[in-house]
């Protein structure tokens, strides 16, 4: 993966917003006669945002698929920084391979191997900053994955039923989470998101206890036709099958809502 300095392509949105909104009061102040060629500062306004609460002015064409096959490894780790960038992961439904997807143009994943431990890293610095596509990535069943996926003003969508976890950490400064839990976690799964609302999902069947750190700002709405309340205020699900593996999830965050269903 070609490396790039960071990009703070947040920052740069905020600026553009700020320099269009000074561009337009400057040309009314200082000008006594309306004329509507003043108006194009909002066109800096329009775009900036767009680019801020979006992450891109129109939908991403400039993905790339790729696959990376399996061969002799039995354990993968990914670790995705992914900046404004979208994250989305499931399950692979084909065999043989380890992850497949698409990725934002030129930015492949890096991958490292040792032994039989493979790391895959996805980095929104190694990105062309005008690149917005989403991340897709599926990931192969039969094998133990530690997943590492922070984003800045990104969403994060991951749907880990039919895998095996054995360590993940998702972290978003400015956006949503959605977790569908796996059947089976080694360690806790830790989901933490400073402004933006998180939402955990348990298949039916799973065996899942949900620890949620909350504030009077981040508030908890639970379907309790699927969870009960402990006396320690966790929440264990209801319809879990007699000897499936428990899965613990730790929630938290500083503003928004926690939605477990």
């Amino acid at each position: 993966m070609r490396a790039r300095g960071s990009r703070g392509l947040w920052l740069g949105s905020l600026a553009l917003v700020a320099l269009g909104i000074v561009l337009l009061l400057n040309n009314f102040l200082l000008l006594s006669g309306f004329n509507v060629n003043t108006l194009w500062p909002l066109l800096l306004v329009v775009v900036g945002a767009l680019i801020l609460l979006r992450g891109d002015i129109l939908p991403g064409t400039d993905a790339r698929p790729f696959g990376i096959t399996r061969g002799s490894v039995e354990a993968a780790t990914l670790e995705v920084n992914a900046g404004e960038i979208d994250v989305a992961a499931r399950a692979l439904q084909r065999e043989g391979r380890l992850i497949a997807g698409q990725y934002a143009f030129d930015s492949r994943p890096q991958l490292s191997v040792q032994d039989t431990h493979t790391y895959l890293r996805m980095d929104r610095a190694a990105t062309p900053w005008l690149s917005f596509a989403n991340w897709e990535v599926a990931l192969a069943r039969d094998l133990p994955w530690g997943l590492f996926v922070s984003t800045s003003l990104g969403q994060i969508d991951l749907d880990l039923r039919g895998l095996i976890i054995h360590r993940a950490v998702l972290a978003s400064g400015i956006g949503d989470i959605r977790l569908v839990c796996p059947q089976e976690a080694l360690d806790p799964i830790t989901v933490r998101s400073t402004i933006g609302s998180i939402r955990v999902l348990t298949p039916l069947g799973g065996s899942t206890r949900i620890v949620v750190h909350g504030t009077r700002l981040f508030r908890v709405h639970v379907d309790e036709s699927r969870y009960e309340r402990t006396d320690s205020g966790e929440y264990i699900s209801r319809d879990g099958e007699a000897g499936a593996p428990l899965v613990q999830v730790h929630v938290s965050g500083t503003f928004g809502d926690a939605y477990l269903s």
